[in-house]
């Protein structure tokens, strides 16, 4: 296979947090059409992702996204790669956070059936590498809703 040429990246990402973090943003946009985190810290320890909404989510709302990232963990399904020209992406995907002057040749990042986008940065091979997915604390304030999260028993890299 012919060596495609991308843009530079300059972040070591852990894994399993960046992995689950593709998990919880498709899935706030699916259900919010709130697209996903407009701003993300992303550790091996805990990230947070903030989103624009109008109400801040219960309790039970926080659950069910919780339980949704562990139905993925749990499917052990497999994350791939696709390389795509930037054109063809711009009909399947918001290019707003593409670099200017990237190449035009771009990554998708497929988790089974769970989500897809555009990203440089490194996953698991396999869901059941994340661990068991964990809501530790949110807050709204001003239409920003901010989830924190961590992970349990993750593959280590």
């Amino acid at each position: 296979m012919e060596e495609q040429k991308l843009n530079e990246h300059n972040k070591a990402e852990y894994p399993p947090m960046h992995s689950a973090e593709h998990l919880l943003n498709g899935e706030m946009s699916r259900r919010y059409g709130c697209g996903r985190a407009f701003s993300a810290h992303v550790e091996r320890r805990k990230s947070k992702l903030d989103y624009h909404l109008p109400a801040q989510l219960t309790d039970g709302e926080l659950r069910s996204l919780e339980e949704y990232v562990n139905g993925a963990v749990a499917a052990d399904v497999a994350v791939r790669e696709e390389y795509i020209t930037q054109q063809e992406a711009m009909s399947r995907f918001d290019m707003s956070r593409l670099p200017e002057g990237a190449s035009d040749t771009v990554r998708v990042v497929h988790i089974g059936d769970y989500d897809q986008c555009l990203c440089a940065g490194a996953h698991v091979a396999r869901t059941s590498e994340i661990g068991t997915f964990r809501i530790s604390s949110s807050s709204w304030k001003n239409g920003v809703q901010r989830i924190v999260f961590r992970l349990d028993g993750a593959k280590e890299y």
